[in-house]
């Protein structure tokens, strides 16, 4: 896979106003959200499409309108939330290799998450509470990192190193939890991975309230992040706090990483490569940026998710297994790592 065609095509659509690129976005995602109902093993694409007329049986009914429209949903609104976490991290840090999943907040979020639920203090009957303790989770990573960091956080590379350092560190603490409890904690092992399988309105319900109030608290932070992304000191000589405003940038990705952890796991990936994109899409500025961010999120998580599924559909018919399930961040990983190996293998670097 090369780069270069991305690169092409989004120097081409650089050239479009702002509106007409978030429109089309817009209906990249509505795509994404059809291919995710016509994918799935149970129904057929002309089931669906008499199940949206207002016909279909019973069952054809239960399964697109309790099964798979919530899925879609719940990856269009888990992917918008990390994509708007990754954005707004890599401009308050300054910073292009950042993301959720290696500055410590993704892992965190999961380890809150998994360690709430193996202590009964927590789990999918009680989804407010996997939230809570995904956002202490969530925190205390990014704290981690920024202690460890110290007086190099102003050096992407080392910063960088850190986070990988903090997340590995994480992640191990979350497998000896799940070693300790293997029984109860079968069940959350998707959220290592990422998946969107078996979400229901539940999950919907709870994540979009959560999502739409930090995208909206991320929106409003898009003039400080502007400023911090052309430097420290350029953002203090426009009158910025740079303090109380990285302060309250890191606030709000750590939220939108732990409402959509919960809601998908960690889905590898999104948070880091989205925001590249979108400030290739729209430019350094934030205002426009971070609804880019959050549609190409969208689009990301529903397209993978689809492709999920039609690679569940094919795997279980080559090898006769009718349970053979692709999680979606498989598919986002392994989509994310060729896209960042043919960057690399170009020799360029992300630049903010």
């Amino acid at each position: 896979m090369s780069a270069a065609p991305l690169a092409a095509a989004a120097a081409r659509a650089r050239t479009l106003p702002a509106p007409a690129l978030l429109a089309t976005l817009a209906v990249l995602v509505a795509a994404a959200a059809v291919a995710g109902l016509t994918a799935g093993r149970a129904l057929a694409p002309a089931d669906v499409w008499q199940v949206l007329r207002g016909g279909g049986d019973a069952t054809a009914r239960h399964v697109l309108l309790q099964l798979r429209l919530p899925r879609a949903l719940v990856a269009a609104g888990a992917g918008a939330a990390l994509g708007l976490a990754g954005t707004v991290l890599q401009a308050a840090l300054r910073n292009p290799l950042a993301g959720p999943e290696v500055t410590g907040v993704t892992p965190g979020a999961v380890l809150g998450a998994v360690t709430a639920t193996g202590l009964g203090l927590a789990g999918w009957e009680h989804p407010a509470a996997v939230v809570a303790a995904a956002c202490a989770g969530g925190f205390a990573g990014a704290a981690l990192l920024w202690a460890l960091a110290g007086r190099e956080r102003s050096d992407p590379a080392r910063t960088a190193v850190h986070g990988v350092l903090t997340s590995a560190v994480l992640s191990g603490l979350t497998a000896v939890v799940l070693l300790v409890a293997p029984g109860e904690l079968g069940s959350v092992v998707q959220w290592l991975v990422g998946s969107t399988e078996g979400r229901v309105w539940t999950h919907w319900q709870l994540l979009w309230p959560w999502a739409l109030a930090w995208a909206i608290a991320a929106w409003l932070l898009a003039g400080p992040l502007t400023l911090l992304r052309c430097g420290e000191e350029q953002a203090a000589a426009a009158g910025l706090a740079t303090g109380r405003a990285r302060a309250a940038a890191l606030v709000c990705a750590v939220a939108l990483t732990a409402g959509a952890v919960p809601a998908v796991g960690a889905l590898g990936f999104v948070g880091l490569l989205v925001p590249h994109l979108a400030f290739a899409l729209f430019g350094a500025d934030l205002r426009t940026a971070l609804p880019g961010a959050a549609l190409l999120g969208a689009a990301a998580v529903g397209w993978a998710d689809a492709a999920a599924q039609w690679l569940s559909r094919l795997a279980a018919g080559a090898l006769d297994a009718d349970r053979l399930t692709v999680p979606t961040g498989a598919v986002t990983t392994g989509v994310g790592a060729l896209l960042l190996l043919a960057v690399a293998h170009r020799g360029r670097g992300l630049d903010p």
